[in-house]
């Protein structure tokens, strides 16, 4: 399967007006996805925000795999995803 490689930088939390944190995240799509599949995608993800896509940009396998790597870091994200399983 070829992929396109994308960045997006969306808002998440669900404490309130205004109260959100700003992540970025690196996924894999489909070659034939446009930049609407994927914002259309994004907005689709747990804990997203309403509105919460600030930007999307492909970008290449390097950057998605560093970014990737920095993901795996991230401490809201590890978080929401322990949460995540021990609520289903």
């Amino acid at each position: 399967m070829e992929a396109s490689y994308w960045k997006m930088i969306m808002k998440y939390g669900h404490v309130g007006f205004r109260k959100e944190i700003s992540i970025a995240r690196h996924v894999v799509m489909p070659k034939e996805y446009t930049l609407l599949d994927v914002m259309a995608f994004a907005q689709q993800m747990p804990g997203v925000k309403a509105k919460g896509i600030l930007s999307v940009r492909q970008i290449t396998v390097e950057e998605y795999l560093i970014g990737h790597r920095n993901e795996a870091e991230n401490f809201y994200l590890q978080k929401m995803k322990t949460f995540r399983q021990k609520t289903s």
